[in-house]
């Protein structure tokens, strides 16, 4: 096995493990806090700080990755998400909003810590000429990563059922140590340390086409979760009148979809083409997404059965999504500087952070104002102002035919 294959393999290992306790740490707090008798406006705001700070995260992160090196950012990453734990597995008279926020705070910081570096180490371990591997190997990362959260999900869910919640909390904390330990020995030392210290001024990007990507990425990522964290499941639960385990089931398995399609994403957007996709892939497939949350608004408008429409919508959705999401993951990596590539793979999961966070804010706002509906065309509305930022971005030079 090549020195880069095992790195990689090590690289994806660290990042399903810390998936797998996101996923199932998400699911945790949202039905022990339902049981508590917390509305899902409330629950959703308990992941507030979880966002904010992974705004901030991904920012300073790229900084420390470039000056660190990759390897101690994402085992800061694991050991963070290990305090997390710890601090959830308190006494439950602990288990104040502020303290659980606190803890969602640091758990935010380590998955964001931990998502960068292993965004940014993938560039290094792909020579430039291979494109088209450089695309399989980010679109197989993020699409297990979203796959193995889902599964995290039904992981929660599970424990909490044979173990309580403390009991869930400090099991995933020790399985995470011994990963954590193991990272700490096989990590390359140097992995993604820049040859020249960069300056915190280099946090922000210089590049026409990053700043471009990363807008854009905060449109796309808005637009899903702008509907996504509160209206969807509020939605499923009172105009369905299905219990919380049927929406938590249901949304496990469609982000269990939603990774898979990810992972298939350079086959169905152009892998094997003489020209790598670029911009005028990434402006067609955010332009046939768009039409989704207006087609599903126009159908629930027009009084259509609302389960098919906005079911089949959802599925259809996740898929154009899916597909929308990996290939701006693939042209960050391919667009970032190969010398401190952590500073612009972290301001651009910056701006991935802030979309998820104008997300959440608006999706409780909006829903609560003005419904479903509203929702669903401000959705469309960025997906569009997504599609037409990435006209700044480059068309990638042909590579050569065996360089996939």
């Amino acid at each position: 096995m090549s020195p880069a294959i095992r790195q990689y393999l090590i690289i994806t290992g660290n990042y399903w493990a810390f998936t797998l306790t996101d996923g199932a740490l998400r699911m945790l707090v949202v039905l022990h806090f339902h049981e508590l008798g917390y509305s899902p406006l409330e629950i959703a705001l308990l992941f507030l700080f979880y966002e904010f700070f992974g705004v901030v995260t991904n920012l300073v992160g790229g900084y420390l990755g470039a000056r660190l090196g990759l390897n101690r950012t994402m085992n800061i990453g694991l050991f963070l998400q290990i305090l997390a734990l710890g601090l959830l597995a308190v006494p439950a008279a602990m288990l104040s909003v502020p303290w659980v926020m606190a803890a969602q705070a640091l758990s935010g910081i380590a998955k964001d810590l931990n998502k960068m570096s292993a965004k940014s180490g993938i560039k290094l371990l792909v020579p430039d000429t291979e494109q088209g591997k450089l695309y399989r190997w980010v679109a197989l990362l993020t699409g297990s990563k979203n796959t193995l959260k889902g599964v995290g999900f039904f992981l929660g869910g599970a424990l909490l059922m044979l173990a309580g919640f403390r009991g869930a909390v400090v099991l995933m904390a020790s399985v995470l140590a011994l990963v954590w330990l193991a990272s700490l020995v096989l990590l390359g030392r140097d992995l993604g340390r820049s040859k020249a210290k960069p300056k915190f001024t280099d946090m922000l990007s210089k590049s026409r086409a990053i700043n471009a990507l990363s807008a854009a990425r905060l449109c796309l990522f808005g637009a899903r979760d702008v509907w996504f964290v509160v209206a969807l499941p509020v939605y499923l639960h009172t105009a369905f009148g299905w219990d919380f385990w049927k929406v938590g089931g249901f949304l496990a398995l469609w982000m269990i979809g939603y990774g898979v399609v990810q992972t298939l994403a350079p086959r169905l957007t152009g892998r094997d083409r003489a020209v790598p996709p670029g911009r005028s892939a990434a402006m067609a497939w955010a332009g046939v997404l768009a039409l989704m949350p207006a087609a599903i608004a126009i159908g629930l408008d027009q009084g259509l059965p609302a389960r098919p429409v906005l079911l089949g919508g959802l599925l259809l959705f996740g898929v154009l999504f899916a597909l929308n999401s990996s290939l701006h993951s693939y042209l960050i990596v391919r667009f970032a500087r190969s010398d401190g590539v952590s500073l612009d793979v972290g301001f651009y999961y910056m701006s991935n952070a802030a979309g998820r966070l104008l997300g959440t804010l608006l999706s409780g706002w909006v829903f609560q104002s003005y419904g479903l509906v509203a929702c669903l065309w401000i959705s469309c509305a960025l997906v569009v102002a997504a599609a037409l930022l990435t006209r700044a971005l480059p068309e990638p030079e042909p590579v050569a035919a065996n360089a996939s």
